[in-house]
């Protein structure tokens, strides 16, 4: 597992990676073909209430000097009979960029991802699931908020 320390304060970003059936996955569909099951298996914190997840999906790719995107959209689905939720990519959609004029010799690989992100309860006793086509890559985001500082005005 990759991991980066952003500058955002306690916020880092990991990669996953496809992993195999155990016991905690047991209720959760398989993946149907041409999908992958990602699976995200977080630490316990000491207040998990302070803390949110956020799901980035996306493809590493060569790009040019303008901003790139996807369009795909997490679909949240519950696990019948037991209602733990996972999510679901159908599809990342056709990528779209900005128009500038780029330098030539601008190309490089950089991980393009969706434009609308998912933001989960943090949970370290349940795995969060995640779906996408196999071409598909699943980052995820620690978020957590500091102690309260300020009072609103009444």
């Amino acid at each position: 597992m990759k991991t980066a320390v952003l500058a955002l304060g306690a916020s880092l970003l990991f990669t996953t990676t496809a992993l195999a059936d155990s016991q905690d996955l047991a209720p959760y569909p398989a993946a149907s073909a041409g999908q992958v099951q990602h699976v995200i298996r977080l630490p316990s914190l000491e207040d998990e209430t302070t803390a949110k997840v956020e799901i980035i999906v996306g493809k590493t790719m060569n790009v040019d000097c303008n901003q790139h995107f996807f369009g795909g959209q997490l679909e949240e689905k519950i696990v019948d009979g037991w209602g733990y939720n996972y999510f679901v990519l159908e599809s990342l959609g056709s990528g779209a960029s900005t128009l500038m004029g780029c330098v030539e010799g601008s190309e490089r690989e950089a991980f393009v991802r969706s434009s609308s992100e998912t933001l989960v309860r943090y949970n370290s006793k349940l795995p969060v699931v995640i779906y996408t086509p196999d071409d598909v890559d699943v980052r995820y985001r620690v978020w957590q908020a500091g102690p309260v500082k300020n009072a609103a005005d009444e």
